[in-house]
């Protein structure tokens, strides 16, 4: 099913002009069609009620609750949806989305196998490689032995293979997942390897084959996902595993960075 992005586009030059003007509101506005009802477009939009419902039905909806469900489908996939996000709405969520990633969260499992590991191995596919990447940066400030998957030109295979029963991998899983990942979370089910895996709501399907799972909300008013609450939980965990190692090897990575001028002195 094309998207209704796609079908606006492809439809628009059929369109009456009153059509097209609400076209147009629906093209600025998409993530807010997901709660208005056609009476509210036509109003929002300065053309009639009427006119909304017909233009929904040359889109191929057959009403406006089929029209908001596709929407809701779109962005609870993580797909981009075209909004008029406000500043004070997004605030809130973002606050929203941090209490619900942290009130009542146990880190303390997941601290502790990664600060103990022999290796840890922290991975990330598209989205969530950025993540990964960040989480990797600061466990390596905690401890030695960290490594990151994919590299760059890269596959996954070579850095699983061998894993044992003293390892720890950090799968980095939020949504918008490449199709391949089921097969990587069997993969490493089967290993002797701890799984901990770092996931939005969509990833609870994968909870059964990880030894350990850390959820995080993305949802927010605007068109993109957000990682502010996931970012703040790696964070959170990085702290606890240095804690847990102790601060000798900062000290040793600081005074690498002073014989090897690679920080600005403030």
């Amino acid at each position: 099913m094309s998207s209704l992005a796609d079908r606006i586009e492809s439809s628009y030059g059929d369109l009456t002009p009153q059509e097209q003007r609400g076209a147009d509101f629906m093209r600025v506005h998409m993530a807010d069609l997901a709660v208005y009802n056609a009476t509210e477009v036509a109003r929002l939009s300065g053309v009639s009620k009427a006119t909304i419902s017909r233009l929904y039905r040359r889109l191929g909806f057959e009403s406006a609750d089929e029209l908001r469900d596709h929407v809701r489908s779109l962005r609870s996939s993580g797909s981009p949806v075209p909004g008029a996000a406000s500043h004070a709405g997004h605030l809130e969520r973002e606050i929203a989305n941090l209490r619900r990633a942290l009130e009542g969260v146990d880190l303390e499992p997941a601290a502790t196998r990664i600060a103990s590991a022999g290796r840890v191995l922290v991975v990330g596919f598209r989205n969530s490689y950025s993540m990964a990447l960040h989480f990797r940066q600061q466990l390596v400030q905690a401890r030695g032995s960290v490594e990151l998957a994919p590299q760059p030109g890269q596959s996954v295979g070579e850095e699983i293979a061998g894993l044992g029963a003293d390892d720890v991998v950090v799968l980095v899983g939020f949504r918008r997942r490449p199709e391949a990942f089921a097969r990587l979370v069997a993969q490493l089910a089967d290993s002797s390897a701890s799984v901990v895996l770092l996931t939005d709501p969509s990833g609870r399907r994968y909870a059964r084959e990880a030894d350990i799972v850390i959820e995080c909300p993305l949802d927010t008013g605007s068109a993109f996902d957000s990682y502010a609450a996931a970012s703040s939980v790696i964070g959170l965990l990085a702290s606890m595993v240095l804690a847990r190692t102790g601060g000798s090897r900062v000290d040793a990575i600081n005074a690498e960075y002073a014989a090897l001028g690679e920080l600005e002195n403030l």
